[in-house]
């Protein structure tokens, strides 16, 4: 696709409809909207100007100048992504929402809440909680990411087992499309079955069908108690045939079960100078049970931790109050960071497949480390097989051999786990990171729907080019 370059008349017309301070050309300050959580080395790409608009229809007029110059537009939340969605892959024009950060109303008769899409996701919930409610749709990395980049991701998390992800609390949105205009989709409606649902297809669109301008979010009560159980497995195997036993056996839906092999667990604790020992198991489960009835709670954890010990588990470790509860996370939260250690080059992935394929996966994991002299730690959401492998750079190997190694590593787990009826992304997305791999694992015909829909949202390939898929 041939695009124009953004000229001093662009300029100058984009000062016009934002006002100065809101166009960025200076080329440092250019430079922090040029990557996200990816290796900036390998993906980045710098924007021709940066705006920062305080409204729709600033947006709309925006786009609908994008369109008649034929310059590309890159949608940016709060750049903490880990699939190049945010990265202007072809320079042009990036929409950064950072100043769309209000909350228009919270509208507590209907347990709904109307934001903007810049506002920080964990800021929600600091503000409800007094009034007994959460939003519950919400990934890890809550104090960095923005309801915007959430939504086009359709991010989730540890609470997903329970819970869901984000889409699932998301009832309605106002969207800027591809050429310009501002359409509502949705509303404070709990059913809704009106024609298509395109406010399902624009969730985990990742910026490509238009840019989320406000979006009306679902509360729910919340819990009041929870606990969390550490539990020791010998081996894989055992760990991950605990989890549907527990939901079946147990007749229990956990909030979360977080897994952790034996090598994340060992260089989390001692990053953390951590004591738990892991030293006799081969896999961990954390496992997490909330609820508004501490005696129903209770119950729970120890049926849960019951079932463990009776189906081969080596330890339970119960954590009931919040200094046990944030020593067992911060195991699990810190696992990249510890590798960072280690070596600062890494590729986190986030493969999904049947729970059941587990245990499969991580011999293939195993067989695929050694033979490219990396590590290859496993860790993740168990409970909905969404799995963290991230390929770990030999520090003794150059960045040429690197690059080589993880181009031709990450084809063969995505192989394996297509072959054990999984995917590439569970929750980080595709966008240009792994575009290049969408034809592993998706249909042709799919990928032929895919393109028909992005060309009837944005005839000109504008809006977020380069992602998901290419165009020939």
């Amino acid at each position: 696709m041939k695009y124009n370059p953004v000229t001093k008349d662009i300029i100058d017309e984009l000062r016009e409809i934002v006002g100065v301070k809101n166009v960025i050309t200076d080329r440092e300050k250019l430079e922090a909207y040029s990557h996200d959580e990816t290796p900036a080395e390998q993906y980045a790409h710098m924007p021709e100007v940066v705006v920062t608009p305080g409204s729709a229809e600033e947006i709309s007029r925006i786009v609908k100048l994008a369109n008649r110059e034929l310059i590309p537009l890159t949608p940016r939340g709060a750049g903490s992504g880990l699939s190049g969605g945010a990265i202007p892959q072809y320079g042009g024009i990036v929409i950064s929402v950072e100043k769309m950060n209000k909350v228009i109303e919270i509208d507590y008769d209907n347990m709904m809440m109307v934001l903007e899409p810049g506002i920080v996701t964990n800021s929600v919930n600091e503000m409800i909680k007094d009034k007994g409610l959460f939003f519950a749709g919400y990934p890890m990395s809550v104090e960095t990411c923005y309801l915007g980049g959430n939504i086009a991701e359709n991010a989730g998390g540890g609470k997903a087992v329970k819970y869901g992800v984000t889409g699932r609390y998301i009832m309605g949105l106002e969207l800027v499309t591809p050429t310009g205009e501002i359409v509502e989709l949705g509303g404070k409606r709990v059913k809704d079955v009106t024609g298509y649902d395109l406010k399902q297809l624009i969730i985990g669109s990742e910026g490509t069908l238009g840019i989320v301008t406000k979006a009306i979010i679902k509360l729910l009560p919340l819990p009041t108690d929870k606990v969390d159980l550490l539990v020791l497995f010998k081996d894989v195997r055992s760990a991950i045939a605990m989890v549907p036993k527990i939901m079946t056996g147990g007749r229990i839906i956990p909030t979360g079960i977080e897994f952790m092999d034996k090598l994340s667990v060992k260089t989390s604790c001692e990053y953390l100078n951590e004591h738990l020992p892991y030293q006799e198991a081969g896999a961990m489960l954390l496992i997490e049970v909330d609820g508004n009835r501490a005696e129903q709670v209770e119950a729970d954890a120890e049926t849960i931790g019951e079932l463990c010990l009776e189906n081969g588990a080596i330890e339970v470790y119960v954590a009931d109050n919040y200094t046990t509860q944030e020593r067992v996370w911060s195991v699990r939260r810190n696992i990249a960071e510890a590798f960072k250690v280690y070596s600062p080059h890494q590729s986190l992935e986030d493969i999904v497949v049947p729970i059941a394929s587990i245990p499969d996966l991580i011999p293939e994991l195993e067989r695929i480390s050694k033979k490219y002299e990396i590590q290859v730690p496993c860790y993740g959401h168990a409970g909905d097989g969404n799995l963290h492998a991230t390929l770990v750079k030999n520090p003794q190997h150059t960045m040429e051999e690197w690059y080589e190694i993880e181009e031709k590593a990450l084809r063969e787990i995505y192989t394996v786990t297509k072959n054990l009826g999984g995917t590439i992304s569970g929750e980080h997305g595709i966008g240009s990171k792994r575009k290049s791999f969408m034809e592993l694992v998706a249909d042709p015909v799919e990928l032929e729907l895919m393109r028909k829909i992005k060309k009837a949202f944005d005839p000109n390939n504008i809006m977020n080019p380069g992602k998901i898929f290419d165009f020939d």
